[in-house]
């Protein structure tokens, strides 16, 4: 006995709001993350305190936002109806305090749970609050989460409003950085969805005239576009439908009171089998509901009194009802489109027609390959049971959908060297790898046939589980791990090309990422640092000041194991692949590996003399 714990009431502990926050923040805000991926931690902190303010412009207070993110300094203003000023410190730093628990005054509003601002209260080393209203001014700061300047009320002449400004904890998001990509994504989902509303950031503006329609056109090239895009607005309820000439798969945007629901939902699913049902009565056909909705691309944005989400982060609905004494969600959706989108097509017959083909053609598509597709997959099945391609790990993305503070990440890695190191230094919980044997096919201009076909492409396919539909994906970070010389980056590139070809949906979604390991080791007897720049490594001899012993690797399986969990533990260093969308992916291929051009040969040339001066400055050995 004497040897067990002593459980008496000096264990229990009570946590109070900051301290639970920062203890357990993925309750909060889901994963943590660096800022590399669009739902890391960072810009939830952004998006909580963009939800204040959006719901101020739904109210009909305020119709410009004004963000400035400078050196990880995020400041957030609008010009809604100010905090009322004796609850200023409370709103930030007291749990279920805030003005949306009255429904009265927020029926439809985003942010439905009082905690976000506290949130990012808690998890920014600092963090200050002004409220402005009826002519008087209140500020408070605060430095992870503890009140440190409680400012008295003073007279002031600007405008009416809040200004919020916080600087994300680097204890907490380590080596974070914002990406401004991923910021404007945001910022447009929010202007898409309130017309009229303008959100400046760092002196460019965002406003939308057309809401969803606007979204579609602006996230897809018009040349790859089947038909002009189908706008359909009713009251609580807006879609945008098209098609795409080139795309395999389905991609559907979905909002709930302006929250981007990235994990679908209710309304989702009933977008999907309103579609479905709407195109069968219209053409009187029992059409395959895969073959209507392949290619499609389309938004869907729904307003819901006191929505229910199956997470803090708010990304999946899980309501059933659209509240008051409206009908569900399931059948409102299914209602709207079999009325208003039947009706678009009586009136629209071109567009029908076009429509019609490409059902048929993707009928005549899965016919073609459905014994190929038997084939493979029987392939696949009797492969992963013998060969040691796939690492896998223990838990999936699927597993992980209502719980965002773990991440699944897949690494397709060349060569037994690299993939052995990786294996033995990852986390067998959340990070699987793939091993490559030699460099994969060139699938430019290839049909999905080949995807079958081709042992790799088959064995990938299988191991991301992407076949029918990218919701079944098992990995949320599809991470390319090559080699930094000539050879890796042609696997690289013929990689990317396979997606780019036959899942552009997974580079769209920000699933695809490519691995920034150290071009160089610099340490003495007493620290070590790992370098991914020349700058980085002028930086660490300077700091150990002494004559250093600097290695260049020129290869990941010169990187041993008890090296390599750096790299791919807390301190990973991603880079997302991302798409111009003033660019088809048709052009894209075209240009990186059709046949030579003058073009791409200057582009190469131009590049390889920066990578060459590069190389040839970072050769000289020092030590």
């Amino acid at each position: 006995m004497d040897n067990l714990t002593t459980y008496t009431e000096e264990n229990i502990r009570s946590l109070d709001w900051k301290e639970h926050i920062r203890m357990r923040p993925g309750m909060y805000i889901g994963k943590l993350g660096d800022g590399s991926s669009p739902d890391d931690g960072i810009y939830i902190l952004l998006k909580e305190v963009l939800d204040n303010c959006i719901d101020e412009f739904v109210m009909g207070a305020g119709k410009t936002i004004e963000i400035s993110i400078k050196e990880n300094v995020v400041s957030v203003r609008d010009y809604g109806r100010g905090i009322p000023l004796g609850k200023v410190v409370d709103v930030v730093s007291k749990m279920n305090t805030g003005g949306k628990y009255d429904s009265r005054a927020f029926k439809k509003s985003v942010g439905l749970n009082g905690v976000g601002t506290k949130a990012v209260n808690a998890l920014s080393q600092q963090f200050t609050v002004e409220s402005n209203r009826d002519k008087e001014l209140k500020r408070a700061r605060f430095e992870s989460g503890n009140l440190v300047e409680d400012a008295p009320v003073e007279s002031t002449s600007k405008r009416r409003g809040t200004k919020v400004t916080f600087v994300p904890d680097a204890s907490i998001f380590k080596n974070y950085k914002y990406r401004l990509e991923y910021v404007e994504r945001m910022i447009k989902n929010y202007v898409y969805l309130n017309p009229g509303l303008t959100i400046d950031l760092n002196g460019e503006k965002f406003i939308s005239e057309n809401g969803l329609k606007d979204l579609l056109t602006d996230q897809t090239n018009e040349n790859d576009l089947l038909y002009p895009i189908i706008h359909l607005k009713g009251e609580d309820i807006e879609v945008a439908i098209t098609h795409s000439k080139t795309q395999y798969s389905e991609e559907y945007h979905s909002f709930v009171n302006g929250q981007h629901t990235t994990q679908g939902g209710t309304h989702q699913a009933a977008f999907r089998e309103g579609l479905v049902k709407t195109i069968r009565d219209h053409f009187g056909k029992n059409y395959e509901a895969s073959d209507i909705r392949k290619s499609i691309i389309s938004a869907i944005s729904i307003k819901v009194m006191e929505p229910i989400f199956e997470s803090q982060t708010k990304t999946k609905l899980g309501s059933t009802d659209m509240g008051g004494d409206m009908p569900t969600v399931r059948s409102y959706i299914v209602d709207f489109l079999s009325t208003q989108l039947d009706n678009f097509l009586h009136k629209n017959p071109a567009v029908t027609e076009q429509i019609q083909r490409k059902i048929i053609q993707a009928e005549r598509e899965r016919k073609e390959l459905s014994g190929i597709r038997k084939l493979a997959k029987e392939r696949a099945k009797k492969a992963s049971l013998h060969n040691k391609k796939l690492r896998d790990c223990r838990v999936h993305l699927p597993d992980l959908k209502k719980d965002r503070r773990l991440d699944s990440t897949l690494f397709i890695t060349e060569g037994d060297s690299a993939s052995g190191s990786i294996t033995k230094s990852r986390d067998v919980n959340t990070q699987a790898v793939f091993s490559l044997r030699g460099k994969p096919l060139n699938s430019f201009g290839m049909s999905k046939k080949i995807v079958y076909e081709n042992e790799e492409f088959n064995l990938l396919q299988a191991a991301l589980s992407i076949e029918d539909s990218l919701e079944d994906l098992r990995y949320n970070n599809i991470v390319i791990a090559t080699d930094a010389d000539v050879d890796g980056m042609h696997i690289r590139l013929l990689l990317i090309t396979f997606f780019l070809q036959f899942f552009p949906e997974l580079i769209k979604e920000g699933h695809l990422y490519i691995l920034q390991t150290p071009l160089f080791r610099v340490r003495d007897k007493k620290e070590t640092f790992y370098c991914y720049s020349e700058q980085e490594r002028r930086e660490a001899i300077q700091k150990l000041k002494g004559k250093p012993e600097i290695t260049r690797f020129k290869g990941l399986g010169e990187i041993s194991p008890d090296e390599f969990k750096y790299f791919i533990g807390d301190d990973i260093r991603l880079d997302p692949v991302m798409l111009d969308k003033n660019t088809t992916i048709e052009e894209l291929l075209l240009f990186y590996m059709g046949k030579n051009t003058p073009d791409r040969q200057k582009f190469i040339i131009e590049n390889l003399k920066v990578e060459l001066d590069f190389l040839e400055e970072n050769t000289v050995e020092v030590g």
